[in-house]
């Protein structure tokens, strides 16, 4: 049994790595519930029991905490993650903060299960837009080797948390933006976090840099762009690739069906692909819309949904913890 800390609990990932912590019943002795200070007292469910949220200070960690879940943006991660990680607690950060920090792994289950076993006390929670395409892209190149991937993605509101959402309803209702730079009802927004001096976004770049990170591949040519759609829930993405050598779609497809966390939907004839909608509220990778790109030798294309809030972050990062327990690398209660 381990003693876990959930840090920014309130939040919408918070508060849904409480839920993933129980559906999967991860062994858990004592939790503990941290957030800011306007967050105490807030009573938040697990297993039946009600916990009251404490307010994160530097001493939070001081009670033998093996596993902290964090998701309170890079700023408070930059702070207690090396805190926590000083009091022999085993961080995951599902912040940017560490993702890009040669010291730290950046880990997507499925994809790289081993980085983990190289921690200093901080584990990398990668971008949500960025774990779902690795996934699907793992089995692939292993086989084919990739080289290049151009990316555009259809992004769910409840990326930017619970303003996001709210922002969808708002403009519903004509409402002004307080979220999004326009009304995202109606609207598609070709623009994801702040615009950097090469044109891209950073979100674009965390696609690029991370899927190299993750991948351990510096010769994977990557380019995103990145967009803000009015769907509530479930990144999608449209994934061309090209390969250095040929493939077989049939074999693609039996790679990708028997890859882990990945449900292949591809039936177009009988209208069956990946929809936000299907993805919502489960942990899987569904890939579908698989065919040939002729434009070029050895390309490929695909469409790739999954829940971003779920598998694209609060569930990777259980995923993560259940690695390490299963590893043996951290060390439980009695």
């Amino acid at each position: 049994m381990y003693n876990v800390a959930v840090v920014g609990a309130t939040g919408m990932v918070g508060r849904t790595f409480i839920k993933v912590l129980e559906e999967r019943n991860f062994p858990i002795k004592n939790l503990y519930l941290f957030a800011s200070k306007k967050s105490e007292g807030t009573l938040l469910e697990f297993k039946g029991k009600l916990y009251s949220v404490e307010e994160l200070k530097e001493d939070s960690f001081d009670r033998g905490i093996d596993i902290a879940l964090f998701s309170a943006g890079a700023s408070t991660s930059k702070v207690f993650a090396p805190i926590a990680a000083s009091k022999g607690c085993i961080v995951v950060d599902n912040s940017s903060q560490w993702r890009m920090d040669k010291k730290v792994p950046l880990v997507v289950p499925e994809v790289n299960p081993n980085d983990i076993k190289w921690h200093n006390g901080i584990i990398a929670n990668p971008n949500c837009s960025t774990i779902q395409m690795v996934v699907a892209l793992k089995p692939l190149h292993d086989i084919y080797r990739i080289k290049r991937v151009v990316v555009s993605t259809y992004q769910a509101v409840s990326g930017a948390g619970k303003k996001g959402v709210d922002d969808l309803k708002g403009t519903m209702n004509g409402e002004k933006p307080k979220q999004f730079p326009y009304p995202i009802y109606n609207n598609c927004l070709p623009h994801i976090d702040d615009f950097l001096n090469n044109g891209y976004t950073k979100e674009e770049m965390k696609m690029v840099n991370e899927t190299k990170k993750i991948m351990n591949d510096d010769r994977i040519k990557v380019t995103a762009t990145t967009v803000r759609v009015p769907v509530e829930n479930g990144h999608s993405e449209s994934i061309n690739v090209e390969f250095y050598k040929d493939f077989d779609l049939d074999e693609v497809r039996s790679l990708l069906s028997s890859a882990p966390g990945v449900v292949v939907m591809d039936d177009p004839q009988n209208r069956i692909y990946p929809l936000a909608t299907i993805a919502s509220g489960h942990d899987e990778v569904y890939v579908g819309r698989i065919r040939r790109d002729d434009t070029v030798d050895y390309g490929l294309n695909m469409f790739v949904v999954a829940d971003n809030v779920r598998k694209g972050a609060a569930t990777n990062a259980v995923q993560i913890a259940e690695l390490l327990v299963k590893e043996g690398l951290v060390h439980g209660r009695i």
